[in-house]
């Protein structure tokens, strides 16, 4: 793939690389074919809206976890949203039925305070409920919804021995970052726990974290795995996969410049025009530490070692998992990227310390590069009253 120097964009700036994303979709919408299931992109992973007339070319539409989310689907994707959220509000709920297509719920008691609203509502809207198999193998607690005492989800100990009135789909999601056999150990356990109710089920939602578009990613056992559910289970009229990540992974970048550079006890750290805490949250809760484009991991012999450090105050704004090694010594005034940081990166930004959030921008698949937002002032002071 061909694609403009970094130094080219503005700094700091998002950069989505359109050739990338379309690469990422149509491997799955291949597997979406070969399987005869629904891949829909879920917005709490990728919601550059802005490419929503591409992803709507190969995938089967979007899921929403709020109702901002379910009405960005609707006016920019066109199409009506697959919604769940741990809880729903009387102020909130009629929303949520006007945007979506399929609702889930994460409790029975959630399902009967909203069923006799739900099922008058005049346009018609499936319901579903979120069941937790008690099995995931996701490493950081963080992300596990499968935890014991999770607020996530209904226990199959809990759930009736029919699916109540009103219900038609079940929906788990117990994945991150995840390749097909955790997919295929997760549903042996969901099986094992919610067969019967399966059995009763007109689509199921399998969730998200499945991490297809990953180079070392089977793909041809995903298929498989998922043509031997839906012979097992003829009943299901929709198979649904809601990958996020999957979507946007390895589509762009992070552009930042080199402000300063200070010294303490030994150790250089260039401070950032962009923060970890503000821009890049992922890095600090995970933890993991993001590759720099051009630069590796220290070795004894490295001569150019620095670590990277943001520009907010706080304290732990800086990459504590590890420094990095460049082939010149930095300067003030250089340009560095961050690569695959338009999954699950924009979409967690904060206004903490009135931080400026990076400029938007979106390298076309003619190469052309297009600026599509710088937000400013204006939306900090309106985040705050």
């Amino acid at each position: 793939m061909s694609q403009p120097s970094y130094e080219m964009f503005p700094s700091p700036c998002y950069v989505m690389y359109e050739e990338a994303l379309e690469a990422n979709l149509q491997l799955l919408h291949l597997v979406q074919k070969e399987a005869d299931v629904s891949i829909i992109c879920a917005l709490k992973g990728f919601s550059f809206w802005n490419s929503f007339p591409l992803v709507k070319n190969y995938l089967k539409g979007a899921t929403a976890s709020s109702v901002n989310e379910a009405r960005l689907i609707v006016e920019e994707m066109g199409c009506e949203a697959h919604s769940y959220a741990p809880i729903y509000t009387s102020e909130d709920f009629r929303d949520f039925l006007i945007y979506s297509k399929k609702l889930t719920f994460n409790s029975l008691s959630q399902w009967f305070r909203f069923k006799e609203e739900a099922l008058a509502f005049p346009k018609k809207v499936s319901f579903g409920l979120r069941v937790n198999p008690e099995y995931s193998e996701v490493e950081t607690d963080m992300y596990n919804p499968a935890l014991p005492g999770s607020r996530l989800g209904i226990l199959a100990e809990n759930m009736p021995d029919r699916l109540p009135e009103g219900i038609e789909g079940l929906h788990f999601h117990a994945l991150c970052e995840n390749d097909s056999y955790s997919l295929e150990n997760c549903l042996a356990a969901f099986e094992k726990k919610f067969s019967h109710l399966i059995k009763e089920c007109k689509w199921v939602n399998f969730g998200g974290g499945h991490l297809i578009t990953r180079e070392d990613y089977d793909v041809m056992h995903l298929i498989r795995l998922l043509k031997d559910f839906r012979q097992r289970y003829p009943n299901i009229k929709e198979l649904i996969l809601e990958p996020g990540e999957a979507v946007g992974w390895q589509t762009g970048i992070l552009t930042a410049t080199v402000e300063d550079i200070v010294e303490n006890k030994g150790i250089k750290t260039a401070m950032l025009n962009v923060s970890f805490s503000c821009h890049m949250p992922d890095c600090l809760e995970m933890p993991y530490k993001p590759t720099v484009i051009g630069a590796t991991d220290p070795t004894p012999d490295s001569k150019y070692v620095y670590r990277l450090g943001g520009c907010s105050c706080l304290a732990g704004d800086f990459m504590g998992m590890g420094d990095y090694a460049f082939p010149e010594p930095l300067e003030i005034g250089d340009r560095i990227a961050f690569d695959d940081m338009i999954h699950y990166t924009m979409v967690k930004t904060t206004f903490f310390n009135g931080v400026a959030h990076p400029a938007i921008g979106i390298v076309r698949n003619d190469g052309s590069f297009e600026v599509l937002s710088r937000p400013g002032y204006q939306a900090y002071k309106e985040k705050l009253g």
